[in-house]
């Protein structure tokens, strides 16, 4: 099911609606960030295409009028690909690809589509294929000869049978295959956890592309993939930090984002039991992002779905070398710096602040690990009684 793109860039316009929820400088920012997923897929992006609805048709999620006029555009650009921000029904997505007469993407299989690239390990591309093939389930009409076959017809059709019922039957199957695989690597990462310990663990989550990649290098002196794209990385990567001479477990999760797709929670469970296990949770802030703090709510709310949002937590402020110079010297005393978390201001590019991002972390670890290992209280001291 994952297919590997070829060297090549489409040309795609994005589609946005207006209405009570989402106003237009709201789609004005959502937009920009399809622009941003759209690249990181391989498109060229051409223009925007904004309507305003109360809701929207049905049958071709935007009217007449609109379309008609993304149709004049798609013809005079030779556009390759349309991308909506929304989610389309499958019989809007069918609609409109016979309307317009080109690939009609919806934002769930467009992130579906980068997660395919991103993944690298079996476990992230056995995750990620059982995601698409969930999405696709529902999408099947007319779209049977563009799937991988994978079984013969003889006798495999029933009297009247057609194609489509058949592929249902395959990708059904191939559904319940991949969750038993699944639910077998699962037992597997589920006893390495067990087998790390009583050692405190910590996660690193956020929104995509805040630079959680880079601070895991930071703190654990490694290398581990991090690059200016979104989703720059799927697979779990867990480092031993030692920090003032405490040792614990930091895990690099994938990122989150709006709208994450619930087929990719759905699949991604196990990575995220990364989250719900975890001692700590330290989120990674991009401050330099105009939406930074909607993308605070989004992590938020995301982690109450996955009943993680009450753990101990650190909230780290990143790229604040992206600021202007009286910013940065104002941040303490800005609302953002009034938490009942610790809060610390960093640049983990340039390394700035990471001294008191460790002591900070060292306190947060050592309480846990204090209540965990009581009688090794003298070895840990209190930095704060120090201080």
């Amino acid at each position: 099911m994952i297919e590997k793109k070829e060297n090549f860039y489409e040309k795609v316009i994005l589609i946005g609606i207006i209405n009570q929820q989402q106003p237009a400088e709201k789609v004005e920012e959502y937009l920009k960030e399809l622009e941003f997923l759209s690249k990181t897929a391989g498109g060229v992006v051409l223009k925007f295409f904004v309507q305003k609805l109360d809701k929207p048709n049905p049958k071709t999620f935007l009217g007449s009028g609109k379309l008609q006029e993304i149709k004049t555009y798609i013809e005079e650009h030779e556009i390759d690909s349309v991308i909506f921000d929304e989610e389309l029904s499958p019989a809007q997505q069918k609609n409109l690809e016979k309307i317009l007469q080109v690939k009609i993407i919806d934002r769930t299989r467009l992130i579906l589509d980068i997660f395919a690239q991103r993944a690298q390990t079996s476990y992230a591309r056995t995750q990620v294929e059982l995601a698409q093939y969930q999405y696709l389930l529902p999408r099947l009409t007319g779209m049977w000869t563009h799937l991988e076959r994978q079984r013969g017809g003889i006798g495999m059709r029933g009297p009247g049978e057609t194609e489509i019922e058949t592929d249902r039957r395959i990708i059904r199957d191939k559904i319940s295959l991949l969750k038993k695989k699944l639910k077998a690597i699962d037992k597997q990462m589920a006893t390495q956890r067990g087998n790390r310990g009583k050692m405190v663990r910590a996660a690193l989550v956020g929104y995509t592309n805040v630079g959680k990649s880079t601070l895991m290098n930071v703190l654990s002196k490694s290398d581990v993939f991090a690059e200016n794209k979104l989703f720059a990385t799927l697979d779990t990567t867990v480092r031993k930090i030692v920090v003032h001479n405490i040792p614990f477990l930091l895990t690099d999760t994938v990122g989150f984002i709006r709208k994450l797709p619930t087929q990719l929670i759905e699949s991604f469970k196990s990575t995220l039991n990364e989250v719900t296990e975890a001692d700590l949770l330290i989120h990674v802030v991009d401050i330099s992002h105009p939406n930074f703090e909607e993308h605070m709510k989004t992590v938020k709310q995301i982690l109450s779905e996955i009943k993680a949002a009450d753990k101990p937590s650190v909230i780290i402020f990143n790229k604040i070398d992206l600021l202007p110079e009286n910013q940065q010297e104002t941040l303490q005393k800005t609302w953002l710096a009034k938490s009942d978390n610790p809060v610390v201001f960093i640049s983990a590019v340039q390394k700035y602040n990471i001294d008191k991002l460790k002591d900070t972390l060292y306190n947060e670890v050592r309480k846990i690990h204090i209540k965990r290992f009581p009688y090794n209280d003298f070895l840990y001291p209190d930095l704060d009684k120090m201080s």
